[in-house]
């Protein structure tokens, strides 16, 4: 299995995770010059923008909070600041940046339902433009 691969069932556990508690997908996926935003949701007061990591037993960044950089969250917020851009009508929302670690157990090869989610971190880094 590709990281890409690994990557995306990671983003579609934690979107699905989402929605059972209530928030609305508006993206996944979400592309401009800056870069990704894995997925973007909301509810009744907030926009959060989730990065997500999906990491298996092999790798040397086991939960993959290592790749949350100055540089990356420098991304993530221009990436933010043009879809709010684009979508001027969530600008009244309150926006934050939530970080997913996911973990895959070695036979996630054999068993997708191996993922689970190992630590959700709500307002992970702070961003002053937004």
């Amino acid at each position: 299995m590709t990281a890409k691969v690994l990557g995306n069932l990671g983003e579609t556990l934690v979107a699905e995770l989402l929605k059972v508690q209530g928030w609305q997908i508006l993206a996944t996926q979400w592309h401009c010059v800056w870069g990704e935003l894995d997925i973007v949701a909301r509810d009744r007061y907030w926009l959060i923008f989730v990065e997500v990591k999906t990491r298996s037993l092999s790798n040397w960044d086991l939960d993959g909070a290592l790749a949350i950089t100055k540089s990356k969250q420098k991304k993530l917020s221009l990436s933010a600041l043009k879809f709010l851009s684009l979508n001027p009508q969530l600008a009244h929302l309150n926006c934050r940046f939530d970080v997913a670690l996911v973990f895959a157990n070695t036979r996630i090869k054999e068993n997708p339902s191996n993922l689970q989610l190992h630590t959700y971190i709500e307002s992970a880094f702070n961003v002053e433009a937004l």
